[in-house]
C-alpha cells in the first residue's frame, strides 16, 4: 500500500461523490431549478397538481413559484432554493415524502411574507382593524389554495 494511502481513498470517495452527484443532478434536471421557470416545479409528480392549479389561476399573470415561495432578497432566495433543493432531493430519492405534498412551517412563513409584500395595502387595513385584535391574521389561514386552485 502506498505511503499516503489516504490520498487514494480520498480521491476515490471524492470522485464517487462527484460522479453520483453529477448523475443525480443531470437525471433530476437540476439545472432547471436554477431558473425562474415554474415548469421546473412540475419535474416531480407530486407537484403536477399544484402546477396545473397555478396555470389555471389568476396569479399566473403576475407571479411565478419563486415570487411566492422564496424570499425576495438575493441571499434569502438562493439559500431557500439550496435548502429546499437538498431536502426535496433526499425526500424524492428516498421516497419519504407526504402525498399530497404539504408546505412546511419555514416555507409557509416565506409564503405568508410574500402575500403580505404584494398585498401590503390590503393587509395593512386588515391588521389595523378590529378583526386582528389578537395579532396579525395569517393570509394562508383562509387563502391556502390561492395560486393552486
Amino acid at each position: 500500500m502506498p505511503k499516503q494511502w489516504w490520498r487514494v481513498v480520498a480521491g476515490v470517495v471524492l470522485g464517487g461523490a462527484i460522479g453520483v452527484g453529477g448523475y443525480t443532478f443531470f437525471y433530476a434536471r437540476g439545472a432547471s431549478y436554477l431558473t425562474n421557470d415554474p415548469a421546473a416545479c412540475a419535474n416531480c409528480h407530486v407537484m403536477r397538481e399544484q402546477y396545473a392549479g397555478w396555470i389555471a389561476g389568476p396569479h399566473r399573470a403576475v407571479a411565478t413559484c419563486n415570487d411566492c415561495h422564496t424570499p425576495h432578497d438575493f441571499v434569502g432566495k438562493w439559500m431557500t432554493k439550496a435548502s429546499n433543493g437538498w431536502h426535496h432531493s433526499v425526500a424524492f430519492t428516498s421516497g419519504r415524502f407526504h402525498e399530497p405534498i404539504l408546505i412546511g412551517s419555514r416555507n409557509r412563513t416565506i409564503t405568508e411574507n410574500a402575500c403580505r409584500s404584494c398585498h401590503s395595502n390590503l393587509v395593512h387595513q386588515l391588521d389595523s382593524g378590529a378583526a386582528s385584535a389578537r395579532g396579525p391574521i395569517e393570509c394562508l389561514r383562509c387563502h391556502a389554495d390561492v395560486g393552486h386552485l
